[in-house]
């Protein structure tokens, strides 16, 4: 079957004669729920708790810092030079190494660490899923290489959803390369459909929410 015998079918099929342009495309339809804060760190902790994900809720800076550094007690870690790990002194604990910008030296620090500390741009309440941006503050390889992520969120960065995070970042590839959406921790099956967790990323996912 010849490539114009298939179009022209996929055209009658769309009601469309050769030539014509598309119609406009319909008008995206985001609801966002109406969901307040504490709602929403329940929802997200609920969502985390059912992947196997780990959860702890800082009332400070000063007990983030205390869940990372029990976290990371006798281990290595690497941490992105996201600003709130920063502030709440994460970046400054023993074992922790952060301030990466070349790219060769953050991936071998990141391929013996055990430990890999972000922040996160959102957090979607419903399905517990994390957004980050690739960027200077957020280098993606963090999240994704060594076999433990803990990831640091502030509140306010609670979504309720996907439809609330594409009113505040509709079009994704304008204001970065890349981003990943992170939900619970790594997990596939085989053909068996045995589960088997860390095989394509972290096997163990914490998030704290400060």
């Amino acid at each position: 079957m010849s490539r114009d015998h298939i179009l022209h079918k996929v055209r009658t099929a769309l009601g469309r004669s050769a030539g014509r342009p598309p119609a406009p495309a319909p008008p995206p339809r985001l609801r966002v729920e109406e969901m307040d804060a504490e709602a929403r760190i329940a929802a997200l902790f609920a969502a985390l708790e059912k992947l196997a994900g780990k959860t702890f809720r800082a009332a400070s800076r000063d007990e983030a810092r205390s869940y990372a550094a029990s976290l990371v007690d006798g281990k290595t870690a690497v941490a992105s030079n996201a600003p709130l790990l920063a502030e709440c002194g994460i970046t400054s604990l023993a074992g922790v190494r952060s301030g990466f910008f070349d790219r060769d030296e953050l991936k071998a620090a990141c391929a013996a660490a055990d430990v890999g500390i972000t922040g996160a741009d959102y957090a979607l309440a419903d399905t517990g899923t994390l957004f980050m941006l690739s960027s200077r503050h957020e280098a993606r390889m963090i999240s994704l290489l060594p076999p433990v992520h803990l990831a640091v969120v502030s509140k306010e960065k609670i979504l309720t959803g996907l439809d609330e995070l594409l009113t505040l970042v509709p079009i994704p590839s304008e204001v970065t390369s890349s981003m990943v959406l992170i939900t619970g921790p790594s997990r596939t099956a085989d053909i068996e459909q045995i589960l088997v967790r860390g095989v394509h990323g972290p096997g163990e996912i914490h998030v704290v929410v400060v």
